[in-house]
């Protein structure tokens, strides 16, 4: 089995919803965590919420610092905060395969509890198809290099691209 390490900076949404999604998709191949850089030390109501809807489980997930997982061995470390909106992106120094999968924090938009919710949707879609697309992967028997390139090539998938 392989361990998954999401990583944002603090670790309440984005990270929180893909540990749910990958644990819950790839079980039997993947056992996922996640992490902050500078967890903010609780986990957002609309992340919680977009999983309720989609039937994952809601309940155990804390926002932990990476420092909780240093006796912990990755695999795969994918980060997820978004450079596009000016977000500093944790480094994680280890010898996993690392990626990153920026995507829009749902956590920060400002509207109606309908436009709230479509951008937690939104997001949730952007990283269910990126894991999905992940698993569909040959994981355990590729190169560390092919490994990271076909990761960072998923990381640019949006729900707007096709399926195939």
């Amino acid at each position: 089995m392989l361990n998954v390490f999401v990583i944002c900076t603090g670790n309440s949404c984005r990270s929180v919803m893909a540990e749910a999604l990958f644990n819950h998709l790839g079980q039997g191949r993947i056992q996922a965590f996640s992490a902050g850089s500078h967890p903010i030390g609780k986990i957002n109501a609309g992340a919680l919420a977009t999983l309720k809807r989609h039937h994952l489980p809601c309940a155990g997930y804390t926002s932990q610092s990476w420092e909780d997982f240093t006796d912990k061995i990755m695999d795969i470390v994918i980060t997820v905060c978004d450079n596009a909106a000016g977000e500093t992106c944790p480094v994680y120094l280890s010898k996993a395969v690392r990626a990153h999968w920026g995507v829009s924090d749902p956590g920060h938009v400002e509207g109606t509890v309908d436009e709230k919710i479509t951008a937690f949707e939104k997001t949730f879609g952007i990283l269910q198809l990126r894991i999905q697309k992940m698993l569909a992967l040959p994981l355990e028997t590729m190169r560390p290099e092919e490994l990271t390139t076909q990761l960072n090539a998923i990381g640019k998938l949006s729900i707007t691209e096709d399926e195939d």
